[in-house]
């Protein structure tokens, strides 16, 4: 659910009147922002603590008082007087030890200046504080977590100046301000922190905020072997693009498919067969129809295929009964045919990434989340469409926002690694729509966890690396991180 700032107010008025206190929001808010710093930044170092007069503010300290029991050096920023704090704010403050000299890494800020419903610009002493804040971020490479919602962000435009967030962790249900389109390079990787006491209205926008708290992944029976597990084939790869087929495949894999076979044009099996990972059963195929006759769980189509075969793979796509995943160059062969999205025989789960959108349907000035809602609207599919904010949605369900992931992401091979995880969870039963929304999450999760072990950064993070850490995503799912 995602409310406006009215009926986010509305439903903390309705907490208090029912018994609710401040003091007991500030408490579960402010432990799970510590949480979340953990989270990220296992080992302790620097915490330094922006905080406003307002509640917000009472939510960082709060926080800080969890770090340093925990070994963290915190390190006090007020951005007015401690005699115009709230009553709340300035009691949670007497509780913090004094701020410490020195600096250690990681150095995390925690961002609780203003909360919501800010009108206008930032003005003194709020903008310095910002400016500040943002300079430790690009220049000190200190890492922010904004509480709420980043300072300044209004529900129409980012202010001047506004913090740029690495992390939002929203209290109780995502504002509407931070998964528009303009706000998504302040607010960052999102995350929820659960405050039972708030309900939200009948009115709510119904869009889904994924998290695991949402997504579930039942273990797997005792009894269970490879054929309940799925079969996968991934149609990939020409002798100009490898790579993408052997991504795709050993994702599917890791995803827990129970068969995975790639299918390869013939004058590139040999190179294939040598290179990809010894679970993966290599075929050799010219002719797509062949695979019509065989009973397939899922397909993966797309990544690495070359235009050389549009017209095979469009006639595929509108025969298949299998579901399919379609991404890469089958995408790109259906924007000359979009009439095969009509007459498909089986369930279509699209992936573009922002150009191959463009191709199949212009954006033509409208935001994300209507260009996808006017696509669906118009064909029977599922549509990820894939971006620093991606969004899955159908004509039956309501939208959803991935909310993990970082800009390492913004590399080759990252949308192949997704469709053989989307493959493979279709593969094993579960609901085409239901499998985009957990593989976007996993995918971006395996990627956090690549560069929280201090090996890889954001600039050096590979496909691979999220092949590598896709395990540790599905373990943090069943876990409930963040």
């Amino acid at each position: 659910m995602i409310l406006s700032t009215a009926q986010m107010l509305d439903a903390e008025a309705k907490a208090f009147a029912e018994g609710q206190t401040a003091e007991e929001l500030m408490e579960q808010a402010g432990s799970q922002l510590a949480a979340l710093v953990r989270q990220f930044h296992p080992t302790p170092g620097t915490c330094r603590i922006f905080f406003g007069k307002g509640h917000n503010g009472g939510d960082v300290l709060v926080a800080a008082g969890h770090l340093a029991a925990e070994g963290w050096r915190i390190v006090l920023e007020p951005v007015f007087p401690e005699a115009s704090l709230s009553p709340l704010t300035a009691t949670q403050l007497s509780r913090l030890p004094s701020s410490f000299v020195g600096q250690a890494r990681p150095l995390v800020v925690l961002d609780g200046i203003l909360g919501i419903g800010i009108k206008g610009d930032p003005r003194e002493p709020v903008a310095t504080a910002i400016h500040r804040l943002n300079y430790l971020r690009e220049h000190e490479a200190a890492w922010v977590l904004s509480a709420d919602l980043p300072s300044g962000l209004r529900d129409d435009a980012p202010g001047d100046p506004c913090v740029k967030a690495d992390v939002t962790m929203a209290m109780g249900f995502v504002k509407s301000c931070l998964v528009n389109d303009h706000a998504t390079d302040f607010v960052g990787r999102l995350a929820v922190a659960d405050l039972p006491a708030l309900c939200a209205p009948p009115a709510a926008d119904p869009a889904q905020i994924l998290t695991p708290k949402i997504l579930s992944l039942p273990p797997r029976s005792f009894d269970r072997h490879k054929g309940m597990s799925g079969r996968v084939a991934i149609l990939a790869g020409s002798r100009c693009y490898p790579g993408a087929a052997r991504l795709c495949s050993a994702a599917a894999v890791k995803a827990g498919a129970g068969l995975v076979t790639l299918i390869v044009p013939s004058d590139c099996v040999a190179t294939l067969s040598a290179s990809v990972i010894p679970e993966v059963m290599v075929w050799a195929l010219d002719d797509f129809s062949v695979l019509l006759n065989e009973k397939w769980d899922a397909f993966g189509i797309g990544p690495g295929l070359g235009r050389e075969r549009d017209e095979m793979i469009c006639e595929f796509l509108r025969r298949c009964s299998a579901p399919c995943v379609v991404d890469a160059d089958a995408l790109n062969s259906l924007s000359g045919q979009m009439d095969v999205l009509r007459e498909n025989a089986g369930q279509r789960l699209l992936t573009p990434h922002h150009l191959e959108m463009e191709r199949l349907s212009p954006c033509n000035g409208r935001d994300r989340r209507q260009w996808l809602a006017d696509f669906v609207s118009q064909y029977p599919v599922t549509l990820l469409l894939k971006g620093a904010r991606t969004l899955i949605g159908n004509n039956n369900s309501p939208v959803a926002f991935n909310t993990s992931g970082h800009p390492g992401m913004a590399s080759g091979g990252m949308g192949d690694v997704l469709t053989g995880v989307c493959a493979a969870l279709i593969a094993q039963g579960r609901d085409i729509t239901d499998s985009a929304r957990l593989a976007a999450w996993v995918c971006g999760r395996a990627a956090e966890l690549a560069i929280r072990e201090n090996t890889v950064s954001q600039e050096s993070l590979t496909a691979s690396d999220v092949i590598a850490h896709l395990g540790g995503a599905f373990i943090d799912l069943r876990a409930g991180v963040f």
